[in-house]
């Protein structure tokens, strides 16, 4: 299974967020489960890239259609909660960058 999201060709907005876990789990997994099969049933969802080091820096990139559809993902009731508990529970730091990709390309062979 490939690791790297199936995009349609630009324009599309990604959601780059960056975060450092604290230690134990207090029922992580579990909501970040949750959190995923949540995302990919919103309308304009794309896919998702993530990555976890040892130490619990992690970056997770979420492809979305359009900025509607990123914006209403925000909103989304059980995701407003999981945001409530990555700031009390499971982050000692995030960032959350939104960027509008206007060209992509991949290697080797497409460079």
């Amino acid at each position: 299974m490939s690791r790297f999201a199936p995009l349609p060709d630009p324009p599309y907005y990604a959601v780059i967020f960056t975060a450092q876990r604290t230690e134990g789990d207090f029922g992580y997994g579990a909501m970040a489960d949750q959190m995923g099969e949540m995302a990919a049933q919103q309308p304009g969802y794309l896919g998702d890239e993530s990555t976890r080091d040892d130490q619990g820096f992690g970056i997770t990139v979420s492809y979305w259609r359009d900025e509607e559809s990123l914006v209403n993902w925000k909103d989304v009731a059980n995701h407003l909660l999981a945001q409530k508990l990555g700031k009390t529970r499971w982050y000692s730091y995030y960032t959350v960058r939104i960027a509008k990709v206007e060209r992509a390309y991949s290697g080797p062979d497409d460079r």
